[in-house]
C-alpha cells in the first residue's frame, strides 16, 4: 500500500496515477483509500489541508499522484439578478454550508432542505452531477477558525481579548 504525504506545490510533472474523490473526502487528513486503477492507498497529510481537483500529491514510492474532483450530486444554483444571488450566498453561509461560487452561480451539495429554503428565496435550481470545488473559508485554505497569542498578529482574527487597556 502507498502512502501520500506530500501535496506538490506548483509541481509541473505528469502524473503517474490519479486518486478520486469526492469534496467531503478531499477534507479528510487520514484516509484508507484506493487509487483509480484499484491500489490500496494511505492518505496521511497535515490537518486542515483541503484537497483540490488537479492538486499533485508524491506517494512513498516516488509517483505523482494528481487529484481528480470526483464528480458529485450538487444544486447548481441561479437567480434572478445579482441582489437575489448575495442574498441565497448570504442564507446559505449563515448555515454555514459549503458552498461554490461560480459567474453567476453558486453550487452546494444537494439537500432537499437547503433546496427548500433557496426556491422560497427565488432561486432556481438545477441538480448536476458534477465536481464540487466550494470556497475555502474566510480563514484561509484550511477553513479553520485560528486564535492568534501574538499581540501584533493581525490576520481574520475575530476575538482581540488579550488587549491591555
Amino acid at each position: 500500500m502507498i502512502e501520500l504525504k506530500t501535496k506538490l506545490a506548483a509541481d509541473t510533472r505528469a502524473a503517474q496515477a490519479q486518486l478520486k474523490l469526492p469534496f467531503d473526502l478531499r477534507q479528510k487528513s487520514r484516509l484508507r483509500t484506493k487509487l483509480a486503477d484499484g491500489e490500496d492507498a494511505w492518505l496521511l497529510l497535515p490537518r486542515g489541508d483541503i484537497l483540490r481537483g488537479g492538486d499533485k500529491l508524491l506517494a512513498s514510492d516516488g509517483r505523482v499522484v494528481e487529484v481528480i474532483a470526483q464528480p458529485e450530486d450538487v444544486l447548481h444554483v441561479e437567480c434572478a439578478d445579482a441582489a437575489a444571488l448575495a442574498r441565497a450566498a448570504y442564507h446559505l453561509g449563515n448555515r454555514h454550508v459549503p458552498v461554490q461560487v461560480g459567474d453567476g452561480f453558486l453550487r452546494i451539495a444537494a439537500d432537499h432542505v437547503l433546496a427548500d429554503m433557496l426556491r422560497g428565496l427565488g432561486a432556481t435550481l438545477t441538480p448536476m452531477h458534477a465536481p464540487f470545488e466550494p470556497e475555502a473559508g474566510a480563514y484561509g485554505a484550511a477553513g479553520g477558525h485560528h486564535h492568534h497569542d501574538d499581540q501584533d498578529a493581525r490576520g481574520a482574527r475575530i476575538h482581540e481579548y488579550n488587549k491591555i487597556v
